[in-house]
């Protein structure tokens, strides 16, 4: 790659992208994103999340445990909205 300067002379830069190998033979399914408020989200109970969904796609669906990739997305209420307003925003207001 040459990258001009100012002074109309170059710069060679030698570029690296990362390059991702991805084996045809074993899938990266299922993908599961679960979106939680982090009430009552521990660790032990996020394992839990993770074990059970996979438990879940392999005894319903007959998916492989070993691909399947479930992800927690913790979510500040702040940040999560409904209705137009923010969940904290409506648990304030309820009774």
């Amino acid at each position: 790659m040459r990258i001009a300067s100012r002074a109309g002379g170059g710069l060679d830069v030698g570029v690296r992208l990362p390059v991702f190998i991805v084996d045809q033979e074993v899938p990266t399914m299922p993908f599961v994103n679960i979106k939680i408020t982090p009430d009552g989200a521990t660790p032990e109970k996020k394992a839990e999340l993770i074990a059970g969904v996979t438990a879940l796609l392999r005894d319903t669906l007959g998916k492989n445990p070993a691909t399947t990739v479930v992800v927690i997305d913790v979510v500040e209420t702040d940040n999560w909205g409904i209705g137009g307003e923010t969940v904290t925003a409506r648990r304030a207001k309820a009774p």
